[in-house]
């Protein structure tokens, strides 16, 4: 399959046996990595092998678990039911879709991301921590201190789980597109039935670079097994984070999606999350969005599970991913949320879209995610297009991104004002959609 786990020394916890176990694990996994595209004969050895991971698998939670009440290691219940749901609910799954495939190579494929996800996952957050080799619990922090608090936890998990330096971006990050982009939710339920949304939000190359590195994936972008993978690793990231902040009552995941960036968008048009860090992690960047129960709505993408798992990461990818191609990228600067979502909708089929209704805004977006032209309202409040403009001009990296003025006036004077500032041109907001489009299409075939 082009893919194998790294041994890495971090992995180590520092418990010979448990150590051992790890690597026997991620040895079997190769193995059946490797055989996973042989015909007959391979999907035979992969049947016998995903047998044997099984059997070492459960051999090695119910080892650890008996150290960990050896030691009397305080997260023994919850590691436990970490352990369950892997054993009891996630397993079993994957093998009933190995049988009623008659092990398809996507079956085998699914299998594989999963469990490799998961091992390593586990292994750098739950495992670590029965050493007391990664971070400790905050405790019961006040809201501005957790808020911080959180962001040092994600820092450190992500130096711990990937070797990355991250650093904090934003304490406020409002959904702005970087990059290409992966857009994952989790919904989790308290004991007394409410529910917490969590949103994760990784630039490709950042999930190519981590999951991809620790799996030696030589592929340059993210395909179905690496998306399975992250998935669970991010899972996994999640519960250690979750673990970390004991007033935040989340008892169990219910649901799970990957969301297009309009639904991910609209979740913060009407909504403004409890918590929402961007972290720009030098591989990448990376946001961790935390929205109240009360905030809650469903609808947001489809609900992932067992039986449509490959499906929906197939479709998702194919869609949100790979079909991005090479769409060029426009950026949207005004104002008018009419005017806003009337552009896109003209422009969106053939380029990619991101909008900002202020000066401020687009300065971020920019950063983010560098535009291959701008257009750019003039006639804004507190913040004008020629403001803006000088504040682009003013940025060495972004001095050279093509700017073209949207206005309402066409009197001679208004013209002559926008002009002097040496945009790539200006666009009449009184032109019919057709012309518009096209006056775009040939700016950017400049």
């Amino acid at each position: 399959m082009g893919k194998q786990l790294i041994w890495q020394d971090r992995f180590n916890i520092g418990v010979s046996f448990i150590d051992e176990e790890h690597k026997k694990l991620f040895s079997i996994l190769n193995k059946l990595f490797e055989h996973g595209k042989q015909e007959e004969k391979g999907r035979w050895v992969c049947q016998e092998g995903i047998k044997y991971f099984k059997e070492h698998a459960m051999k090695h939670f119910t080892e650890e678990e008996n150290y960990m009440a050896s030691i009397q290691y305080a997260g023994f219940e919850t590691h436990r039911r970490l352990h369950d749901n892997f054993r009891k609910k996630m397993l079993p799954s994957l093998e009933r879709e190995l049988v009623r495939t008659n092990y398809s190579e996507n079956a085998i494929d699914h299998f594989l991301g999963v469990c490799a996800g998961w091992l390593v996952g586990h292994t750098l957050t739950e495992d670590r921590a029965i050493t007391g080799s990664t971070i400790s619990k905050w405790g019961d922090l006040l809201p501005e201190e957790e808020q911080a608090a959180m962001g040092q936890t994600i820092i450190q998990l992500l130096q711990d789980m990937f070797l990355l330096k991250a650093r904090v971006v934003s304490e406020c990050y409002d959904g702005e597109r970087f990059g290409k982009g992966i857009y994952y939710r989790l919904v989790y339920v308290t004991q007394q039935g409410k529910k917490w949304e969590i949103l994760l939000v990784f630039e490709q190359k950042l999930i190519i670079k981590t999951v991809g590195g620790v799996m030696d994936s030589k592929t340059d972008t993210v395909d179905v097994t690496l998306m399975n993978a992250a998935r669970y690793m991010a899972q996994q990231f999640v519960n250690r984070v979750r673990e970390n902040f004991p007033s935040a009552d989340m008892f169990e995941m219910k649901e799970e999606n990957l969301l297009t960036y309009e639904q991910f968008q609209n979740i913060f048009k009407e909504h403004n999350p409890q918590i929402s860090l961007l972290f720009d992690t030098g591989a990448g960047y990376f946001a961790y969005c935390v929205v109240a129960p009360h905030l809650m709505q469903d609808g947001n993408g489809v609900s992932i599970n067992a039986d449509n798992a490959m499906t929906e990461v197939e479709r998702y990818l194919k869609k949100n991913v790979n079909g991005e191609g090479n769409k060029k990228k426009i950026l949207l600067v005004d104002d008018s949320e009419i005017s806003l979502q009337a552009m896109k909708g003209l422009l969106e089929k053939d380029y990619t879209v991101a909008l900002a209704k202020s000066g401020a805004a687009a300065i971020r977006c920019i950063t983010l995610d560098r535009p291959d032209l701008i257009l750019l309202d003039y006639e804004m409040p507190v913040c004008d297009g020629s403001q803006v403009l000088e504040m682009i001009r003013a940025e060495e990296n972004f001095a050279d991104i093509p700017v073209i003025f949207l206005t309402g006036r066409a009197d001679r004077k208004s013209v002559q004002k926008v002009l002097s500032l040496k945009p790539l041109g200006f666009l009449l907001k009184t032109l019919g959609p057709a012309e518009i489009k096209k006056s775009v299409d040939n700016y950017l075939k400049m």
